[in-house]
């Protein structure tokens, strides 16, 4: 009896031995070869999210070897790449509608395939149909003179509706060019703001301003910002700025001159200087 009560507790001992080391295995964190990543930008209205993994060099030949030519990438590691856009942009000049799309390449030698594929669910690019891409096109490539180590997408020349999407691996860059095709959208938005009784005079006046409208109606929204706050020097730099634009120099450089006197009772260094640059500038002129 002892020696079958002996085996038991010695059974339940191993069991619990077993079921503690599984619980902790289980427990065990550990870094993964391809760690993942996220970058977002705000482009135009809305933001552009790329979600990916990024595996390392570590020593091998990619292009041409580990990343095969002629045949579709994941663009990455693990599961494929996605792309996010959260409003209509143009990739290099080609409509594309706001939404999510798995981000696919063809490497080659001088240059890839960009593939928007509508299919989310695969992991890499196993099951890849291109009868599921919504777009494809080419760009050239680039050598670089430094390694870049680990995959890397990133964003550049970021503007307020257009950014740069650049590709970086080993010794080769792809870039293409996003764009936010909001122009009528927003003139629209504006149309209908100035409508109402509160009215964004500035706001309008900046977007009229950043993008080449109508000098005239922004010279004329600019004022009436100014005439709601005396104190806003920085919208008499902004008045300043489209003076420059409709070739009113004098005009502009007594607008600057406001800015500086009046940013230097508020310790604004950087007005300051911007104000001082426009008068330097208009001299060259």
């Amino acid at each position: 009896m002892n020696k079958t009560k002996n085996l038991i507790g010695a059974f339940a001992i191993i069991v619990l031995s077993t079921v503690c080391f599984t619980a902790n295995a289980q427990q065990l964190k550990v870094p993964v070869p391809s760690p993942s990543a996220t970058i977002k930008q705000s482009v135009g209205l809305a933001e552009v999210t790329v979600e990916y993994s990024r595996p390392g060099v570590k020593g091998r030949t990619i292009y041409g070897d580990v990343v095969p030519f002629g045949k579709v990438w994941r663009t990455g590691a693990n599961a494929s790449t996605k792309i996010t856009f959260g409003e209509d942009v143009k990739l290099d000049g080609n409509p594309v509608p706001a939404g999510t799309y798995a981000f696919y390449t063809i490497p080659d030698k001088d240059e890839w395939t960009i593939i928007l594929n509508k299919n989310l669910t695969l992991w890499g690019s196993d099951g890849y149909k291109q009868e599921e891409d919504y777009l494809r096109f080419k760009v050239k490539t680039t050598a670089l003179t430094n390694k870049v180590e680990s995959f890397t997408f990133n964003m550049f020349d970021i503007a307020p509706t257009s950014v740069g999407m650049e590709l970086l691996w080993e010794q080769t860059r792809v870039a293409f060019t996003i764009t936010a095709d909001i122009d009528a959208k927003v003139m629209k938005n504006i149309d209908a703001t100035m409508a109402t009784d509160k009215r964004p005079y500035y706001q309008a006046a900046s977007y009229y301003y950043d993008n080449d409208k109508d000098m005239k109606q922004a010279l004329t929204w600019i004022n009436k910002a100014i005439e709601i706050n005396s104190k806003a020097y920085w919208a008499i730099m902004l008045k300043a700025k489209i003076q420059v634009k409709l070739k009113d120099i004098t005009g502009a450089n007594a607008s600057a001159q406001k800015v500086i006197t009046m940013a230097k009772v508020d310790d604004d260094d950087a007005f300051v200087k911007q104000a001082q640059q426009l008068i330097a500038d208009t001299k060259k002129k």
